[in-house]
């Protein structure tokens, strides 16, 4: 694994995040238009191939995300969420639950971090309870040992 694949992991969620910015305020945006919205050609093959990626399965899984939202989110309506925590909590649940492409730890720990820069005061630690409600509930239902349990 390159040794810089963290960093353009990182920069390719920041890119998702504007897009997914961009598609909770405008969704009547056809995916393709989204996608044209940022300059995507000056980013590495990497970051450019993962960001996509991302915003692809943002509107691919956009059914499924919004149904883990509200089934899972306690005392809140999505709609009443600030719009950045919304979007790196559907990104998070993408990567670490739905299309697996990392481990759900990391999902987390990527959501807060980009929470914390781009999200109000108290988003990174809103995302963090959040998401780790979430994945523990969903790794309960489907069986899998979350990451506080021994295994």
């Amino acid at each position: 694994m390159s040794r810089d694949l963290p960093k353009k992991r990182r920069r390719a969620r920041e890119i998702a995040l504007q897009l997914g910015y961009l598609m909770d305020m405008r969704q009547e945006l056809p995916m393709d238009k989204v996608l044209s919205s940022l300059p995507l050609e000056e980013e590495e093959p990497e970051v450019r191939d993962y960001a996509t990626a991302l915003v692809r399965g943002l509107f691919k899984e956009r059914d499924i995300l919004e149904g883990l939202l509200r089934e899972h989110l306690v005392g809140w309506r999505p709609e009443r969420m600030v719009s950045v925590d919304r979007v790196l909590i559907r990104l998070a649940l993408l990567e670490g639950y739905v299309d697996r492409l990392v481990p759900y730890p990391v999902a987390i720990s990527e959501a807060v971090e980009l929470a914390k820069l781009f999200g109000t005061d108290e988003s990174g630690r809103f995302v963090n309870g959040v998401l780790g409600r979430m994945f523990k509930d969903l790794s309960k239902e489907s069986g899998e040992a979350s990451s506080d349990e021994e295994v």
